[in-house]
């Protein structure tokens, strides 16, 4: 982690609905000179730490994508100097334990969601990203309960069911492996689960940069992090939440203003469907980044940090 990262970041935890869950919290900066915040790369020269909110300062909550946990989306938090972020590890990964009774899918995810934020008293000012899978929950979740977020920001976001398209067979083949590990015995499933070389295929085949320290950064992020779930049931659940759920199911119940980030080269939320669901939405604009897929978190932070400085600009709180 960056110096200037470390040094904005808190570490909790927050029992929700009986699920102890782990949050970080990365306070806004401000110039010792001005107090102002600045949401550009100068702030992190000689800056300061804003406690808390502050006045003035939006908070962003974050969630994650499938399988990963809040360290993924921390080169975007990085380049967000101005603005409060708080992202929790989902229920069941990363060091967050599993639900204690609920199925690990989209409803449970956004209930989840809802109760955090209550929890930690944020009102409608307050920004939400989701990334991947992340943006079916984030999604899910403004559609049923409009008015608790302002405004959306979806990062890659799963416009069409998985199955769908060219991949779809790609992705029974994954369904397969899933179920498969889950059905095994114990030691053989979870094995199978956190293997070292699919971890690396799979980090190996969304990985769009020919930069060789960044792959070496990716597939070490992917390697300590990807295989960080509490169990094999909740991440089969997850899993086939992850690939039956979209944004574009809810899409036209979406009415605040929204935000849509996609890779150019993206083979699990391809660019066509992102163009499709653009158009689908009521108030909505997309940012296309060329020459990265999946993995825009890890591969193209300071053009999403650009975009989402930006559309948040144009779009001030309610």
């Amino acid at each position: 982690m960056a110096d200037n990262l470390a040094c904005r970041e808190s570490a909790h935890v927050l029992v929700v609905a009986g699920t102890p869950v782990h949050y970080w919290e990365y306070a806004a900066l401000e110039s010792p000179e001005t107090g102002a915040t600045d949401a550009g790369p100068g702030a992190r020269d000689g800056a300061v730490v804003r406690a808390g909110g502050g006045a003035g300062v939006r908070t962003i909550v974050m969630v994650h994508g499938f399988r990963g946990d809040h360290h993924g989306l921390e080169r975007v938090v990085e380049l967000l100097p101005g603005f409060r972020v708080i992202m929790a590890d989902l229920p069941g990964f990363g060091a967050s334990p599993a639900f204690a009774q609920d199925k690990h899918d989209v409803a449970a995810y956004g209930a989840f969601l809802s109760d955090f934020l209550t929890a930690l008293g944020l009102g409608p000012d307050t920004v939400l990203l989701g990334h991947s899978f992340g943006s079916i929950v984030a999604s899910h979740f403004v559609a049923n309960q409009p008015g608790r977020v302002h405004p959306l920001i979806l990062v890659n976001p799963i416009a069409s069911p998985a199955l769908e398209g060219p991949k779809g067979i790609m992705t029974k083949l994954a369904v397969f492996y899933y179920w498969a590990s889950a059905k095994l015995p114990g030691g053989l499933g979870n094995a199978l689960l956190r293997s070292k070389l699919i971890v690396h295929v799979m980090s190996v085949t969304m990985a769009k940069t020919r930069n060789k320290e960044l792959l070496a950064f990716i597939h070490g992020q992917h390697h300590a992090y990807f295989s960080g779930f509490a169990n094999r049931d909740m991440l089969l659940e997850s899993f086939q939440a992850s690939v039956s759920g979209t944004v574009r199911e809810v899409a036209t119940r979406l009415t605040l203003p929204t935000l849509l980030i996609a890779g150019a080269e993206d083979e699990i939320a391809t660019l066509p469907n992102q163009h499709k669901l653009v158009e689908l939405l009521p108030d909505a604009e997309l940012v296309v980044i060329s020459n990265v897929g999946h993995l825009i978190h890890y591969e193209t932070p300071e053009p999403a940090a650009a975009a989402i400085t930006n559309f948040l600009e144009r779009h001030p709180a309610p």
